[in-house]
């Protein structure tokens, strides 16, 4: 018996975790590239499987995700299998897209196809403090909905024509990969999110299921799960960004809280 003939098919398995976003703690392409570029070469896995649970982030970061997930894909002609921990809504579903297939947990919340800008005002605050606050810009649209200044309408406006951009181009990439699995009897896009079964009946996802058994039932009870996922530098672990940490967990718990997690 020669060994190499008999090896056992693997697949690779990514985990998607977190906000997505800029900071140290989030989920980006910077920090998920070497990542990803190595699930998809390292010991030619059949697969890659996802590991999802994130409620989402910034548009720019997981369409770049996302792209390089499904770039590799096509390249390596390697099917790409996720499944839904928690939550993957809005970019967590953008990501989520990015595979071929879409498993949830009955508990799992997917959706959420929309896009938000948050801020505060604090103008009349500071005008009872005895504040004045003084901007000098060189273009009339640099100073755009300042928080310590009241809102204009021309920059509401500008605000929810980028808005819609967004909102446009997620509703795209969610078509184009979804396709005719989408129902067509109810909007999907208002921004909603749905739990389990009945987001499979919309068809958000495909189906219920577990990574490892459904990975079994694909390619075999020998199936080897190969994991990559990002490692936290020395400096990280030994609390050198406390305070960036603090608020990067403040920021992602306020993101879940909005899917009741």
């Amino acid at each position: 018996m020669i060994p190499f003939l008999n090896r056992h098919p693997t697949v690779a398995v990514i985990r998607l975790s977190g906000a997505i976003g800029t900071g140290a703690r989030a989920l980006n392409d910077e920090g998920m590239a070497p990542v990803i570029e190595k699930a998809f070469a390292k010991g030619k896995p059949v697969a890659v499987a996802l590991i999802i649970n994130s409620p989402g982030g910034s548009p720019a970061q997981s369409s770049l995700i996302g792209s390089r997930i499904r770039r590799l894909a096509d390249e390596k002609e390697i099917p790409v299998h996720a499944f839904v921990e928690d939550v993957a809504a809005s970019g967590g579903y953008w990501l989520a897209s990015a595979a071929d297939d879409i498993w949830l947990d009955d508990s799992s919340v997917v959706g959420s196809i929309g896009v938000i800008a948050a801020t505060f005002g604090a103008h009349e605050f500071l005008a009872k403090q005895g504040f004045e606050r003084r901007v000098h810009t060189a273009g009339k649209s640099k100073s755009m909905l300042d928080p310590f200044r009241p809102e204009k309408k021309e920059d509401i406006e500008r605000l929810e024509g980028i808005l819609s951009q967004l909102h446009d181009t997620f509703i795209a990439q969610i078509k184009s990969r979804r396709g005719d699995k989408l129902t067509d009897e109810i909007d999907l896009f208002t921004g909603e999110f749905w739990l389990g079964q009945k987001a499979v009946d919309l068809g958000l996802a495909d189906g219920l299921g577990h990574a490892v058994p459904k990975l079994k039932e694909l390619y075999g009870e020998k199936v080897k799960l190969a994991r990559y996922g990002r490692k936290r530098g020395l400096f990280q672990r030994f609390g050198a960004q406390i305070i960036d940490d603090a608020v990067g967990v403040m920021e992602e718990r306020a993101a879940y809280a909005r899917f009741g997690l």
